[in-house]
């Protein structure tokens, strides 16, 4: 299928590149890292080789989020989009952008992502889960109150909030001591970004603002998959939880996920049983995953041809308002 839009698909700056080493297969860092510091034609080549037209970048994990030094987190963020806008501009029908964004500093990260939407033209802001802030052990999350107005400002501007994982701290989870094949994306990432996002849904956030919307990748870090025995738990036992509806009704309606590095026929069957078709995006998580499997995978799933074009694109196009952007 040709047109596919793509919504998790990262690169990087000199000053994150080595952050994603670690992630780097056996010895296949030197082609990882090419890829990530390429925004032309490497990419661009890879894309039309398999019916993506369109793709939205954001910086590599845990990017800007790691970098417990405020002031450095501000400029790294604000070098890093910088950055994005030029391949934007160059390729304005191939590339948008998400903002990184220094969520240690929740007025400075509400100010970034205003200047990345209505000065870069970035479609909304992706961040690597939680932020290190003051000390390399400092850890917030983002239903913390002192967020509250970096909330209402990703309201007010109309753009998504996608929340992307990375592992959590070794000295804050030692279940994974001694287990380093259950790090990154085989376990880890997936448990922290869904108990992050349990966070804010339960926090009451989406309550506070009603239209804020949420992306998560991978189908969902396995929510969908687990959201009805959190509710059924919390039906007999809420523990002063603050939000007002069960959780599931937060899915629905404040959520969307991508396809992003779930190659799965039967997690998508699930993911679209919860929360509906319409709430579902193509995406490869590039230069992560290899852009084949994806794109074979989901050009040949069964599908409705009405399923296929809104998963693979006019949901992206909804969502993000590409309407100007993208080719018919």
């Amino acid at each position: 299928m040709h047109g596919k839009i793509a919504l998790e698909e990262h690169f990087a700056i000199a000053a994150t590149l080595s952050m994603s080493e670690r992630y780097a297969i056996d010895h296949a860092w030197t082609s990882l890292r090419a890829r990530l510091l390429d925004v032309g034609d490497l990419r661009l080549s890879e894309m039309d080789r398999h019916g993506i037209g369109f793709a939205i970048l954001s910086l590599n994990a845990p990017g800007i989020q790691e970098i417990h030094e405020v002031p450095l987190a501000i400029e790294t963020a604000r070098a890093a989009n910088d950055r994005l806008a030029g391949a934007v501009r160059a390729h304005p029908d191939r590339f948008g952008g998400f903002a990184a964004l220094p969520m240690q500093d929740p007025d400075t990260a509400a100010g970034e992502l205003t200047r990345a939407v209505e000065e870069l033209g970035f479609h909304g802001a992706l961040v690597n889960g939680y932020s290190q802030v003051g000390s390399a052990d400092g850890v917030i999350y983002y239903d913390d109150p002192r967020y509250d107005a970096f909330w209402a400002t990703v309201e007010r501007l109309h753009v998504p909030f996608y929340l992307h994982p990375r592992d959590p701290l070794p000295a804050r989870e030692p279940i994974y001591d001694g287990h380093p094949w259950l790090l990154g994306p085989v376990w880890a990432f997936g448990v922290e970004t869904s108990t992050h996002a349990l966070r804010l849904m339960a926090s009451g956030l989406f309550d506070r603002h009603p239209r804020l919307t949420l992306i998560l990748g991978h189908l969902g870090e396995g929510l969908p998959y687990s959201i009805w025995r959190c509710d059924h738990r919390l039906a007999k036992s809420p523990r002063g939880i603050p939000a007002r509806r069960p959780l599931a009704e937060y899915l629905r309606s404040n959520v969307y996920l991508t396809t992003s590095g779930h190659f799965w026929t039967r997690s998508l069957e699930a993911a679209m049983a919860e929360i509906g078709v319409d709430r579902v995006m193509f995406s490869v998580d590039y230069p992560f995953e290899d852009t084949v499997d994806a794109t074979t995978w989901f050009d040949h799933v069964p599908l409705s041809d009405i399923d296929r074009v809104k998963i693979a694109r006019s949901n992206a196009i909804d969502l993000l308002r590409l309407g100007n952007v993208v080719q018919a």
